[in-house]
């Protein structure tokens, strides 16, 4: 087992399902926004010792009981859950004395407790995230503190984990007599639309195995994303290795806004050329539309809910459109070459310019350069990252001269040294591929992008019939990536 992968199928849950999932959704949210007010309420504490003076023990001691591990949360959480503060009731005898029983959080046993658990883990990771770089543990922008979750009716999510005793897991994808299900803990066999035949082919095989699965309530769909330790792609799949003293092979890939890829080798021959889809800035009009019905409802009504739904549709399926865009690009690039180089781009600092902020975000240079790193290391190829001060746009790809005049409105790079005239951006896929074969020699060792880090928690294809594989072989679309994407409503 090599690599994580998910498999993301859309849920068909009955009436009473999907009150049960409701439930669970309500169930980390409150377990979330009460273990946020244990830590607070904590750290309140501790200051309020250190304005009065306290002795150096009672500070110490109220510093430490200050939750701020996953584990620290779940066990405060836990202890309060089953106090008297979550929950009491007063029962009278028959002599009119009457009594108090701590019931503690009374309705607890109607979900599963890995919600809670799960809950407190979000939290801890968050505050983790908060303190890094403050306490000098990681560069880079500083991420706000963890805020309180609001109550909404389309959105949300719930993770549970994967739990074995013996031969049987918690968590099952199909039964004997449905092949189209999820099997989950406290909620049992749910319908899934999509056919799961490729995750139980690799799960019998023992090619994958199931470590949890994440419930998330969309614009009125509910979906699961089941992730996956799986084992590495098929040979047929992969790269062939090569020499360790080979420095040659390197493509370019330069990202841009009129042409979003344009991948290219050092003597100039261009392999790619992929024209940006802009779906953004193609359903602006309609977005406008659907955002000033919402603002002429009556606030809190039922038709401003409905008209929020639609806007949130028109969202989601911008989203799919451009997610399933990326996929197939880096697809392609990933398949065709086994080694690119991509330029270090600052992507936040280019968001600060109002004039293309928007045309930068309808791009998504982050996310395809996720997609192509983790998607390239699967296939066994190489990804390396251009230093960021390298003038791969500015520099003629054949002589090396620096051309500083060059604005974002040449489209043609004209060199006046050499007299070299060609494309912009083939001219900077050029020199990213020369830089490569000049600075890697010959090194197998594989070099992150800041931008796309991270652990790869979507990536998936959608389940088809596929090609069928004899009983201990793989398939080559074993957990693939995305194809295809499934509609928004």
């Amino acid at each position: 087992m090599a690599r994580h992968t998910t498999f993301r199928f859309c849920l068909d849950p009955t009436v009473e399902q999907t009150v049960a999932l409701a439930r669970h959704v309500g169930a980390a949210r409150f377990a979330y926004n009460q273990c946020l007010r244990l830590h607070l309420d904590a750290r309140e504490r501790h200051r309020t010792l250190i304005r009065r003076g306290a002795g150096a023990g009672a500070v110490d001691q109220a510093r430490d009981g200050v939750p701020w591990s996953r584990f620290s949360l779940i066990n405060a959480y836990n202890q309060w859950k089953r106090s008297e503060a979550a929950g009491r009731r007063f029962l009278v005898t028959g002599d009119g004395v009457a009594e108090v029983e701590v019931t503690g959080l009374a309705w607890r046993g109607e979900v599963s407790s890995q919600v809670f658990e799960e809950a407190a883990v979000d939290l801890g990771r968050g505050l983790a995230a908060w303190t890094a770089p403050r306490s000098g543990k990681r560069k880079g922008r500083r991420v706000g503190h963890p805020r309180f979750k609001k109550k909404t009716h389309t959105s949300g999510s719930f993770r549970m984990r994967n739990k074995s005793k013996g031969d049987r897991s918690s968590i099952r994808v199909g039964t004997e007599d449905r092949s189209r299900s999820v099997v989950l803990p406290r909620l049992g066999s749910i319908r899934v639309q999509e056919d799961t035949r490729r995750l139980r082919r690799m799960i019998a095989m023992g090619r994958a195995r199931i470590l949890q699965a994440t419930i998330t309530r969309g614009v009125r769909r509910w979906w699961v994303s089941i992730t996956v330790e799986a084992a590495d792609l098929h040979p047929t799949a992969r790269h062939s290795a090569r020499p360790a003293d080979d420095s040659t092979g390197w493509v370019g890939v330069d990202r841009g806004l009129h042409a979003l890829v344009v991948a290219g080798k050092r003597d100039g021959t261009e392999t790619l050329r992929v024209q940006a889809p802009k779906t953004l800035a193609t359903g602006l009009r309609r977005q406008r539309r659907l955002v000033r019905a919402v603002s002429r409802k009556k606030r809190a009504s039922a038709n401003q809910r409905k008209a929020g739904t639609r806007l949130a549709k028109h969202h989601v399926r911008v989203r799919n459109t451009r997610q399933h865009f990326l996929h197939q690009v880096s697809n392609q690039l990933v398949k065709t070459h086994d080694r690119l180089v991509l330029e270090d781009l600052n992507i936040t600092g280019i968001m600060s310019n109002r004039r293309l902020a928007r045309a930068v975000g309808d791009a998504a240079w982050g996310e395809l350069a996720r997609q192509i790193t983790y998607k390239q290391h699967w296939h066994g190829g190489q990804v390396v990252v251009a230093d960021r001060w390298f003038a791969s746009s500015k520099t003629c790809s054949s002589c090396g001269q620096i051309k500083p005049n060059l604005t974002l409105k040449d489209r043609t790079y004209a060199c006046g040294h050499c007299g070299l005239v060609r494309d912009r951006d083939l001219n900077a896929a050029t020199n990213l591929a020369a830089w490569a074969e000049d600075h890697t020699h010959g090194e197998e060792a594989q070099v992150g992008d800041r931008q796309a880090a991270g652990p790869v928690i979507n990536a998936c294809r959608r389940d088809g019939s596929g090609p069928h594989t004899r009983v201990g072989e793989t398939s080559p679309d074993d957990a693939g990536t995305p194809v295809q994407t499934a509609p928004a409503a």
